[in-house]
């Protein structure tokens, strides 16, 4: 008898983690997308995100089952051609730029609008086909901090604040505010619910309308306490507001409502996860008393019903060889420049399946130089590795992979008095260390750099190779840690700059992605 029960109860557990590998797991991204803002048109849903300083910026994507989502464009090449965004004359925008948008569909009309402390803004972009894009823009001031756009009644309105939430009517061309319509204050403070008394004022406006009432989404972060989802619900725009804390859990807040076309719905909620960045959940959602109540017993739950995650490569993050065809985009969608790029000073088209980063000015560091070229790194593990040739670099040129953050690392080639050498950098600690240089007697090398995100370990370890495949470890790990200045999970990052004189280059062969440790991989 006791051996029939182990085997049930063996058998139960193997049902159980076959049904959970069927089930999609939170984080449904597992990568820094924050500042969620989602829609859904018929069965197709779409979500906007932050990428600040990054251009091009305002990231589209796309799915069809609230799990698996692929980017399909941006809203904008560049935000504004100003010296901060171009990391010009000593100035940069780390951790600015654009910041939390709000996408809306209304009348056939896709919209997604957002705000900048870089150029005192908010802007809306608007287009009728959001994977095609072609967006057309509309810059007015001020900058209207984590606003909400929203369509009610044939006006529009913009919710916003922090703490003190404040509602304007727009312009019906959406060209400004509409300053015949005095601006109201809808809820004096919106944290209160949350006995929030100096922690962080509530922010994050996200406005619905769900059968004829008003639902206003943010997030605060009372003192002592976790970051927070507080819900106020009003028979009417203007108010009064009545509201209550949704969700304590984790600290995944901020966000806002979604349903499906079979009538669930569900929280789509960001959560601070160390150095990986901010990273997506979803959340059940029921409706009680006209009140929508998350979460599973007020929990975030690990399992959802929804189908599987098929992983974040291609989709979010993906490998590169490089190689263009004439109908190819120069660069997909998983890559971003660390701010404005030069045009002038890269290609993928000067030599046929490479990236060549050419300088053209001469820079003093890592996060001062222009035309770095990103993508985001993954969790809970993620290893970049990329090929160079060197034969081109010019005296004073450094080139190679790193991780992008304040406290970055680096792995690169330095060229001075004309000899090559492999050279580490450790800025973990907040302040730059070098490691020996290492000779280097022939023109192409391979770096590699693995992210263990897992249980927050946020570690980076650097690896250089001579042929591909036997692999060195080089210095100490570099401790990745998120910090307020960037406001930004790590990056990796392919670059190339000149510390003595410009118009040297170094041709990157490809970028190889895994989401598992590749000890050998070919070349």
């Amino acid at each position: 008898m006791k051996n029939i029960i182990i085997c049930l109860l063996f058998i139960a557990l193997i049902n159980h983690q076959s049904f959970a590998q069927q089930k999609a797991k939170n984080p449904i991204i597992y990568a820094d997308v924050p500042d969620l803002s989602m829609v859904r048109v018929g069965d197709t849903y779409y979500m906007s995100s932050t990428t600040m300083h990054m251009s091009p910026g305002l990231p589209i994507m796309k799915s069809q089952d609230l799990v698996n989502w692929q980017m399909v464009g941006y809203a904008y090449n560049t935000l504004a051609d100003v010296d901060a965004l171009n990391l010009a004359d000593g100035k940069n925008a780390y951790g600015k730029g654009s910041w939390a948008s709000s996408l809306r569909y209304h009348e056939g009309t896709f919209y997604v609008s957002t705000f900048a402390q870089t150029t005192g803004k908010t802007t809306i972009f608007s287009t009728k086909d959001i994977e095609k894009g072609n967006w057309k823009r509309i810059d007015f001031k001020p900058s209207l901090h984590d606003h909400s756009l929203f369509f009610d009644n044939g006006k529009v309105y913009m919710v916003y604040g922090s703490g003190k939430i404040k509602l304007v009517e727009l312009n019906t061309d959406l060209s400004g505010i509409n300053t015949n319509v005095p601006e109201q204050v809808l809820i004096e403070d919106a944290g209160l619910p949350s006995g929030n008394t100096g922690g962080l004022p509530a922010e994050g406006s996200q406005l619905f309308k769900v059968n004829g009432k008003y639902y206003l989404f943010n997030i605060t972060w009372p003192r002592g306490g976790m970051r927070t989802v507080v819900i106020h619900r009003s028979d009417h725009l203007t108010g009064p507001y009545e509201g209550r804390v949704a969700l304590q859990d984790k600290g995944v807040a901020q966000g806002g409502l979604i349903d499906t076309p079979d009538g669930n719905w569900f929280a789509y909620l960001f959560r601070d996860n160390g150095a990986v960045g901010r990273i997506p959940y979803l959340v059940p959602l029921t409706w009680k008393d006209g009140w929508p109540v998350l979460g599973t017993d007020g929990k975030v739950p690990e399992i959802l019903d929804l189908p599987p995650s098929k992983g974040m490569i291609p989709a979010i993050a993906a490998s590169d060889d490089f190689t263009r065809s004439k109908k190819d985009r120069d660069l997909p969608l998983v890559w971003q420049w660390n701010h404005n790029p030069d045009a002038k000073y890269w290609s993928v088209r000067q030599r046929k399946g490479f990236l060549r980063l050419t300088t053209g000015r001469m820079d003093t560091s890592f996060l001062s130089a222009r035309n770095t070229l990103t993508q985001r790194t993954i969790g809970p593990f993620s290893s970049g590795i990329t090929a160079l040739d060197l034969s081109n670099m010019k005296n004073g040129d450094f080139a190679g992979l790193g991780v992008l953050q304040k406290n970055y690392g680096q792995i690169g080639v330095k060229l001075e008095n004309g000899k090559k050498s492999i050279v580490f950098i450790n800025a973990s600690g907040g302040k730059a260390k070098s490691s020996d240089a290492i000779p280097l007697l022939q023109n192409k090398v391979y770096f590699r750099v693995d992210c263990d995100f897992a249980e927050r370990k946020d570690q980076a370890t650097f690896f250089y190779s001579l042929d591909g495949k036997d692999w060195k470890i080089i210095g100490d790990p570099v401790k990745m840690s998120y910090t307020i200045p960037h406001f930004m999970g790590y990056r990796f990052a392919l670059f190339n700059y000149a510390t003595t004189e410009t118009g040297g280059f170094a041709d990157f062969d490809y970028f190889h992605l895994s989401e598992k440790p590749a000890i050998q991989m070919k070349e």
